[in-house]
């Protein structure tokens, strides 16, 4: 039998269950990761009990996991859902003590929301699933802290001058690639030239706020607030809250 006209065998989809407890990060997410022809995303979760149900039921390839969400958090189900799957944080939370936490307890790679753009979270959902762990630079300054400190114990008295074993070698030197890498989030954020006060309605939208909560927030009518959300999704060259915030939060690509 001939194979001339056999059809080429397509690239098996990666699959992913999102865990994040802001509905609209959430939809950012699943959207960016869902455009792509070679990603899927199967489930979401809005805490780690559901993020752990989800993976049992759907075995996905890669979890993104939120650290702060209500019920089970991110770093409390991290070690159940490690075993299910790779597991990259996504997050606000940058505090190195909690990075290195999330490391101790499995994490396969750790973003800060504002630090990496969509390419960079398209290349690390793809990397995971090959092992391979990416940082964001707050994560990687956190990492490599943990890193140095473990080789100081190890070595006691040596630990200025310790000696180094090739996996220890490159362990640090990717870490360095990291912290030195340009924090592009932040410098999407600039890109957009939203004033002070749109800036701060769109962390607001970000954050999951309506616009009634964002008018008693900032002390202005709702009126003012919409006036102010349409000249943010124009700016941001956005539709709707999610894709805002996508781009908002750094993982979307800057116009």
């Amino acid at each position: 039998m001939t194979t001339e006209n056999a059809p080429l065998s397509k690239t098996p989809s990666v699959r992913v269950v999102v865990a994040d407890d802001n509905p609209v990060v959430r939809a950012g997410l699943t959207a960016l990761l869902s455009g792509r022809e070679d990603i899927t995303v199967v489930a979401e979760a809005a805490d780690g009990h559901a993020a752990y149900e989800a993976a049992v039921h759907h075995r996905p390839d890669v979890i993104l996991l939120d650290v702060r969400m209500p019920g089970v958090d991110g770093l409390a189900a991290l070690p159940h859902l490690a075993g299910l799957a790779p597991v990259v944080m996504l997050t606000y939370s940058d505090e190195p003590e909690i990075v290195q936490e999330a490391l101790r307890r499995g994490a396969g790679g750790y973003l800060v929301h504002g630090e990496f753009t969509v390419d960079e979270l398209l290349s690390t959902v793809r990397d995971a699933v090959r092992g391979r762990a990416h940082f964001s630079p707050t994560a990687a300054t956190a990492a490599l802290a943990q890193i140095r400190d473990a080789n100081a114990s190890a070595h006691g008295a040596r630990a200025s001058n310790p000696p180094r074993s090739a996996d220890f070698t490159k362990q640090l030197s990717q870490l360095q690639s990291f912290v030195g890498h340009s924090r592009t989030g932040a410098s999407a954020r600039e890109g957009f030239r939203l004033s002070a006060r749109e800036a701060e309605i769109m962390d607001h939208i970000a954050s999951g706020m309506n616009n009634q909560q964002i008018a008693a927030a900032c002390f202005i009518s709702e009126k003012t607030v919409k006036n102010h959300i349409n000249r943010i999704f124009a700016k941001l060259h956005s539709s709707s809250r999610a894709e805002a915030a996508a781009k908002w939060l750094g993982t979307a690509v800057t116009s």
